[in-house]
């Protein structure tokens, strides 16, 4: 079910951008991936594990880093960041000891990213948002 949910909101979001012109500013997915990115910290909070707060704030500053540079330069980056966090969602548990990432948000989140990175590859591809920053 977290599967499907996170897919359908995904492209619900994706396509609500699109249709009211949001993502026609190019800061609008790299400041999605950073939003994505400080889930984690937020759960280590939740979870009072200053050790898991640490750890996340590294993964936490290599995506953030990712969506500037994504912003600065080319989209491509940013979905590439999202494809990134997809697949770090997969792993997170075995790299990091988060006790307060609830049970569903690791396949929630993945598939959200995934998806999400499929819908901004699909709109860069037919160029209806621009990859390349002036």
């Amino acid at each position: 079910m977290e599967f499907l949910v996170g897919a359908v909101l995904a492209l619900s979001v994706g396509l609500a951008a699109t249709f009211l012109g949001l993502d026609r500013d190019r800061a609008f997915y790299p400041t999605v991936m950073m939003v994505i990115a400080s889930y984690y910290a937020l759960f280590a909070v939740m979870g009072g594990s200053a050790h898991a707060l640490a750890a996340e704030s590294i993964a936490i500053l290599a995506f953030l880093s990712l969506s500037v540079a994504g912003f600065r330069t080319s989209l491509w980056l940013v979905v590439a960041a999202l494809a990134a966090h997809g697949l770090f969602d997969f792993i997170h548990s075995h790299l990091i000891v988060n006790p307060g990432v609830p049970a569903w948000w690791p396949p929630f989140c993945l598939s959200y990213d995934l998806v999400a990175a499929a819908y901004l590859a699909w709109l860069l591809s037919r160029s209806r948002v621009r990859a390349a920053a002036s």
